[in-house]
Order: structure tokens, then C-alpha cells, then sequence
């Protein structure tokens, strides 16, 4: 919630991500507490341009914060077990973004 108060565009709030400041590459993350400052003020177009992979996360966590508020009222939800083939493709496809914020022709559209 502090993330929405404490603008992460100032230097000196938050530390600097461990892979920019010691290797000198984007990580997957790299952008996201800016990209969810900019959704705490509705400012879509600057939240996808801080991390894209954001709008991924986002139904995700919001179904697990769901499936966390049921069974604490003593409502549990089913769960199911995912394909190991499911887990393989999410990581693929975020090592994969990983990279291509690293592409310089890419850079100007996926880096932060």
C-alpha cells in the first residue's frame, strides 16, 4: 500500500534491483512497483510502459487473494492441481520476457 503514497520514480525510496545495479540487465520485475504506483493513480498507459508482465500477474494474485478470503470465512474453494507442462510454459514465457527486454531493438517498447 506504501507503493501508492511513495513515488518509486524519486531515487533514494526503494533499493535499486539487484540485477540493474550488479550485472546491468533488466530483470522481469525490473518496473513493477513503478507499474503498480501508476495503477494506484489509474495511469494504465504508464503502468504497461513500466512492466507489461504486470497485467499478467494481476488476475493471478487477485485469484489467489480470492481463494485466501474464502477459505478464512470457511468457504474453500476446490483446488486443482496444474500440469507440470503449465509450470514449464509460464516460466518459458517469463525468462523469455527476461530477455527480450534486454534486445536493444527492443529496449524502447519492454524496457522500464
Amino acid at each position: 500500500m506504501i507503493v501508492a503514497f511513495v513515488d518509486p520514480n524519486h531515487p533514494g525510496h526503494y533499493p535499486v534491483c539487484p540485477s540493474l545495479l550488479f550485472l546491468g540487465v533488466y530483470c522481469p520485475g525490473c518496473g513493477s512497483m513503478r507499474a503498480i504506483h501508476d495503477l494506484a493513480h489509474l495511469d494504465i498507459a504508464g503502468a504497461w510502459g513500466m512492466n507489461p508482465l504486470v497485467f499478467a500477474v494481476i488476475p493471478y494474485v487477485a485469484w489467489q487473494w480470492f481463494r485466501w478470503l474464502m477459505e478464512s470465512v470457511g468457504h474453500p474453494l476446490p483446488s486443482r492441481l496444474v500440469p507440470a507442462w503449465m509450470i514449464w510454459l509460464v516460466f518459458a514465457g517469463i525468462l523469455a520476457f527476461g530477455v527480450a527486454r534486454n534486445v536493444p531493438a527492443l529496449a524502447p517498447f519492454l524496457a522500464p
